[in-house]
């Protein structure tokens, strides 16, 4: 077993000690999670992986004015000297925003002299750190400062690089036709509502949960499903369908947990919940997201081997109801987060890599983002960590498709209690505001991309069950949140 040592650099809060044992090692050559334990004890934190190779640590770090987010180190070699966490954080850091500047800029990115000068600070701040390393505590301070500089520069960096891609985009396109759409998780809009809608987005997402509609085995209801399909073309809107099977506790019925573990049996079920769908709805509907979440699924005691499988079964299902249907896999916790503390052969980078050397015929991936919240969502990144993650699925060579959610309250959401909020420790709390704020950046930074066809914000009210706690883009009482009127300036300065 490989071990590292770090003395900390800074006095974590009990809380902020907590959240670093959600942290872990990666590797190349996806740069996914190894299985990690992390202790910190006396103000050392002891990392621990079953192999010995070098690796970066993933660990959630208390920023200045950013709160808890998730930060990695260079590649680091096992040493018997302890590391200097924070400096190690701040090398990792200053190092990723250098090299995403310079690969930009030698793709045709203009920084501009103040951004250029506020990535040299973030440098020069963590070169005092390394030379005051005698002195921990100074270091510290110093690295905590490199850090907020590098993430503040960062973020900077990334808003140059979204408006200078959608200008040069545009200037060649006019108006993009990236799909801008939100899942549809309640009864039809009202009429208030669907001028709201209309003006922000171009597309609907309406999802068929089949723990709703098949809730006692063998009867479908298709009331609420027919309802939304009908408001969609009278109002002039495409749709996309799906998921059809979401592979979570609140994706399936609760029949089927007397057939756990019985392959089968459960193929069987899945196979007719889905061609029963695909028929019903066929000659209305082309792009259909087939599953979501079956790279990282823990329900009905089955392996992953066999989830992969259920999966690709699954797509060849649907090519035999329409083989030219458009086929959408989801991929959950795209970071692979699940990966540092369950033993796992296939990362999510993999799975969707081992679907397509399977010859399954995926027309599109749809990448799961939705932050700050546990267990099914992503540790809190910032948006240079986030252009890193599209790019290396981009790499697969399939179009992406992008499913996008942040919540904008900390207290528990009665009808979503499967998962919780991330605690944000000294930074700012999750709010409307902040949730705007993300929407407007990471809704942005996703549709610049030429790679990625379509970007759907996970619900769209507060007010019927979902599943992402307080992501909607209506409150509970179905007022509009501010992140509303930001995706509706990105689609009116960018989007047919």
């Amino acid at each position: 077993m490989g071990t590292m040592n770090f003395l900390l650099t800074n006095s974590a809060s009990p809380e902020a000690a907590r959240e670093m044992a959600r942290g872990y090692v990666v590797g190349a050559p996806d740069y996914m999670p190894w299985p990690t334990e992390i202790q910190v004890v006396n103000g050392q934190v002891v990392v621990r992986r079953p192999v010995d190779d070098s690796g970066c640590i993933c660990l959630p770090w208390q920023v200045p004015a950013h709160g808890l987010m998730l930060l990695s180190t260079a590649t680091l070699i096992e040493r018997p000297i302890p590391y200097l966490m924070g400096v190690e954080l701040a090398r990792g850091r200053v190092n990723i925003l250098r090299n995403q500047a310079a690969d930009w800029q030698m793709g045709g990115l203009s920084l501009g002299p103040e951004l250029e000068n506020r990535i040299q600070k973030s440098s020069i701040a963590f070169a005092q750190a390394v030379c005051r390393q005698d002195a921990a505590s100074e270091a510290g301070e110093l690295a905590d400062t490199a850090i907020q500089q590098a993430i503040d520069a960062g973020q900077d960096l990334v808003q140059s690089y979204v408006d200078q891609v959608f200008t040069t985009r545009q200037q060649r396109q006019g108006r993009l036709s990236t799909a801008w759409t939100v899942g549809l998780n309640g009864p039809v809009p009202n009429a208030e509502q669907t001028a709201l809608l209309k003006k922000t987005f171009n597309c609907v997402r309406i999802p068929l949960p089949w723990g709703e509609i098949e809730s006692t085995e063998g009867s479908y209801t298709w009331d609420r499903i027919d309802a939304l399909m009908h408001w969609a073309k009278s109002n002039e809107l495409p749709i996309i369908a799906g998921p059809l099977i979401d592979f979570s506790t609140h994706g399936v019925p609760s029949w089927l947990e007397k057939w756990n573990g019985d392959l089968q049996s459960l193929a069987n079920f899945l196979y007719d919940y889905v061609e029963t769908a695909l028929r019903r709805y066929n000659s209305q509907i082309r792009i259909w997201q087939i599953t979501a979440g079956s790279n990282c699924a823990s329900i009905l005691s089955l392996g992953e081997d066999r989830l992969l499988w259920l999966t690709l079964q699954l797509l060849e299902m649907a090519r035999q109801v329409d083989n030219e249907l458009h086929l959408i896999v989801g991929i959950a916790q795209p970071w692979g987060e699940y990966l540092a503390w369950e033993e796992r052969t296939y990362s999510p980078f993999v799975f969707a890599d081992t679907l397509l050397r399977s010859k399954a015929q995926i027309s599109c991936l749809d990448l799961e983002l939705v932050m700050g919240i546990t267990s099914r969502g992503s540790y809190l990144r910032d948006t240079l960590e986030i252009s890193r993650l599209l790019d290396l699925y981009a790499l697969l060579g399939l179009p992406l498709r992008v499913t996008l959610g942040s919540p904008s309250a900390n207290s528990a959401d009665p009808l979503a209690p499967d998962y919780e909020i991330q605690a944000r420790g000294a930074g700012p709390e999750w709010s409307p505001d902040l949730q705007a704020a993300w929407a407007r950046q990471v809704g942005a930074l996703a549709a610049c991309k030429p790679f990625v066809e379509g970007v759907s914000w996970a619900h769209w009210t507060d007010a019927e069950p979902h599943i992402f706690p307080h992501t909607g883009l209506l409150d509970a009482a179905n007022a509009p949140k501010p992140a509303l009127a930001e995706l509706e300036l990105v689609r009116e300065q960018h989007l047919v």
